[in-house]
């Protein structure tokens, strides 16, 4: 059992609603849901989170300061070194959930952002080594069970992000309930 302090190391809400376009706009730069990833870790500096993406620090400082307009990061402590004051960054929320509405003057928000297509492409390199474990199931259900199912995914998710870190690989964990189109066996007569 490891004795590292579940993550991240700095106070966050639960959840968080994005209702604007530019909150969902952000969330649609692979480099930026990579970010908020490391930061569910722990909170990290422009330098820090740089070398873990393989990026120029201005690079990184820009898609960093894109999500801190949008309220998806904050600065969560300072530190000073030498004359200069480093931050640390951190998300504003465990969970962002993109509320599938009218943003303000009637804007339909971005469906430029789908968490299992990011999923897909990321799980590709695993599925052709043979590591990659997943289920797709359909079932038919009214609306308030599907929401059920939704909220107990999200305490699954909850649980996943704050287990403790260790280890050598970064695992990637996708859930989703969404309507298909997938046929449906008739009503039996009589029942």
């Amino acid at each position: 059992m490891s004795s590292n302090p579940p993550p991240p190391d700095y106070e966050l809400a639960d959840r968080l609603v994005l209702t604007s376009p530019a909150q969902v706009s952000a969330l649609s730069n692979p480099l930026r849901t990579t970010v908020l990833g490391l930061l569910h870790e722990r909170a990290a500096t422009i330098t820090e989170l740089a070398t873990a993406v393989g990026r120029p620090k201005s690079t990184v400082a820009h898609h960093v300061k894109v999500l801190t307009e949008a309220g998806l990061v904050r600065v969560v402590r300072t530190r000073r070194v030498r004359a200069i004051e480093e931050r640390f960054y951190g998300r504003t929320a465990r969970m962002f959930h993109v509320r599938a509405e009218q943003g303000g003057e009637g804007a339909t928000l971005p469906r430029d952002f789908n968490d299992l297509e990011v999923a897909a492409r990321e799980s590709a390199p695993a599925f052709a080594d043979g590591r990659l474990w997943g289920f797709v199931r359909h079932a038919r259900l009214p609306e308030e069970r599907a929401v059920e199912f939704w909220e107990r995914m999200a305490a699954l998710v909850r649980e996943f992000d704050e287990l403790p870190r260790s280890g050598d690989t970064v695992y990637g964990f996708a859930v989703g309930i969404y309507p298909t189109a997938h046929p449906r066996l008739p009503e039996v007569a009589g029942d």
